[in-house]
């Protein structure tokens, strides 16, 4: 029989490992807005490893417990949804690589526009993680509910910076590397919000017994 000591155990592990990818998020952006390549660089040489880690090591955990305890009904979903949500939080530190990448690029050059809505996006996102991984815990799906919300305003800020960014492109075609690298930090910050966002629709699916992949406007 499965321990609840061990299974918060492994909470605990994920708890930690959500907390240092927000972390890395954050970080990406901050070392972006204060052109601050040992920030950037940071993420990628000492977070990144770190996570790897992790992910290897919640892994390890999550499979040791179903071959030594064999987990049935409610365990065992907590358990499986646990890796599932391990795996995407490694892609969202992938995510955070990428965004310190092109920010290393863009550090080093002038600014094509004030960093506004980039920022805002980051503070959504990060919101979002940390509410994703709370729903998950509390098994709270109004939480997980709110996040999938949030995930429009994401979007609209991303839209919002790819209009402004093809006009700057349009009327001054030296600006299209950099805007390129801007919109692809966008594009990083969009895909994180889409993973806690699968992320809720699974809370909620596990609360509520309800999928809601096709019509998040309703539990």
């Amino acid at each position: 029989m499965l321990e609840e000591a061990k299974l918060n155990r492994i909470k605990k592990e994920l708890l930690e490992y959500a907390s240092l990818v927000e972390g890395m998020i954050e970080k990406s952006i901050r070392g972006l807005i204060q052109a601050d390549a040992d920030i950037l660089n940071s993420v990628i040489a000492l977070d990144e490893p770190r996570a790897n880690a992790f992910e290897i090591t919640l892994d390890e955990m999550c499979i040791a417990t179903i071959a030594q305890h064999q987990p049935a009904g409610k365990p065992l979903r907590t358990i499986m949804m646990i890796s599932n949500i391990n795996s995407t939080l490694e892609r969202m530190g992938d995510h955070a690589v990428t965004i310190c990448e092109s920010g290393l690029f863009l550090i080093e050059r002038p600014a094509v526009k004030p960093l506004i809505d980039i920022p805002r996006m980051a503070e959504v996102v990060n919101s979002m993680i940390d509410d994703s991984i709370t729903s998950f815990i509390n098994e709270d799906a109004k939480l997980a509910q709110s996040v999938c919300e949030r995930d429009s305003i994401v979007d609209g800020l991303r839209n919002q910076i790819t209009r402004e960014l093809i006009t700057f492109m349009s009327s001054d075609p030296t600006t299209i590397e950099r805007s390129l690298h801007l919109m692809k930090i966008s594009s990083n910050l969009e895909r994180v919000a889409d993973l806690c966002t699968n992320i809720c629709e699974d809370v909620i699916y596990m609360v509520k017994g309800k999928v809601i992949k096709h019509h998040k406007d309703s539990l």
